[in-house]
């Protein structure tokens, strides 16, 4: 697993490593978990917006009939 480096300032550190204490985990595993949520929201969310795509293309598609022309007509000049 990749190592991630980041700044922050020693007085938040320390309030966080005391409420991991308190929750019976790390600093470490605290923001994994942080971090693995946004990233299964981003991943729902997306999900979410192809299947509102989906629908909206299946209620909005019309039946056209059959086709009546060919590719060359249709780029006739």
């Amino acid at each position: 697993m990749p190592n991630i480096t980041l700044n922050v300032d020693e007085e938040t550190i320390k309030k966080v490593r005391k409420i991991a204490v308190e929750k019976n985990t790390t600093l470490t595993e605290m923001v994994r978990g942080y971090l693995k949520s946004i990233a299964a929201s981003d991943l729902s969310a997306r999900d979410r917006m192809v299947r509102d795509l989906q629908a909206s293309f299946k209620s909005l598609s019309r039946d056209m009939g059959k086709r009546k022309w060919t590719r060359d007509q249709l780029h006739e000049r």
